[in-house]
């Protein structure tokens, strides 16, 4: 067995995959947009499957949002593909080995917070140095709590690099 893939978690198996109508495709392509101001083109199928634990919704193969609940979330994949401009949580270096790592994030990492994040949305976290997007989890504070505050869990990870749903679509070796 390889060094690598002791470490790395095993890609989820989708299953349970169909495609949604465009009125079902609108709904949760309008809710991203009006949410975290992405903007994913509707020019391809999408489809809603499961793999794991998780609902998600598939573009191409692609696992670009996450489904909880009745809330809608983007995988990191979805925002490396698609940019956001809202409910974005800027944490400072120090802070990226922990959140490859699943942990939750905590209010004194935080450099910035979208002011308007409200406690229980979804939000998106970024490092500060080059605004990558590095995990996606549920805000426990308000954004300008989040901001101003030195201590305490700010936001429970949902998904992050390098975990399981990251690695969903990937081929098999």
């Amino acid at each position: 067995m390889s060094r690598a893939s002791i470490h790395r978690p095993m890609a989820l198996k989708v299953r349970r995959r169909t495609r949604l109508r465009r009125k079902e495709v609108s709904d949760w392509l309008d809710r991203l947009n009006a949410d975290f101001g992405m903007a994913v083109p509707s020019d391809a199928p999408i489809d809603e499957a499961e793999a794991g634990p998780y609902r998600l919704l598939l573009r191409e193969n692609e696992a670009f949002a996450l489904l909880v609940g009745d809330g809608i979330a983007p995988t990191v994949r979805g925002l490396l593909a698609f940019p956001a401009s809202r409910h974005a949580v800027t944490v400072d270096m120090g802070a990226i080995r922990f959140i490859y790592n699943g942990a939750d994030i905590m209010a004194p990492g935080i450099v910035e917070a979208d002011a308007e994040i409200g406690v229980g949305d979804f939000v998106w976290i970024r490092d500060e140095r080059n605004k990558q997007p590095l995990a996606v989890g549920r805000a426990i504070m308000d954004g300008p709590t989040m901001a101003r505050e030195t201590k305490g869990k700010a936001i429970e990870t949902l998904h992050h690099v390098g975990d399981e749903m990251w690695h969903i679509g990937e081929e098999e070796a």
